[in-house]
């Protein structure tokens, strides 16, 4: 599988960003960036376990000219290893 980056959580938990992913991440939400998603996972605001093995990561970006200002992105862990499955805004944490 080709990935677009993989980066270290704060907790040293390394993650990756499929090319898949990354494509289907543009296409349903174009207003993310890359550099967003690494901000977020490299420092969240918050991260809430959702399900088993399923983690959302939480970042505020106060200069989106819309009401929705956190980045939820969504991690699922598998065999030790974080993959990014989305990720998009929000207006709340939850």
């Amino acid at each position: 599988m080709d990935f677009i980056f993989e980066i270290t959580d704060k907790s040293g938990r390394k993650i990756r960003l499929s090319k898949e992913r990354w494509k289907h991440i543009k296409i349903e939400h174009p207003d993310v960036t890359e550099e967003e998603i690494k901000l977020t996972i490299k420092n969240p605001l918050k991260i809430i376990e959702k399900k088993k093995g399923k983690y959302y990561y939480y970042q505020y970006f106060k200069y989106k000219r819309f009401p929705s200002k956190f980045l939820r992105t969504i991690v699922k862990y598998l065999n030790g290893g974080g993959y990014i499955i989305t990720s998009y805004f929000v207006k709340n944490i939850n």
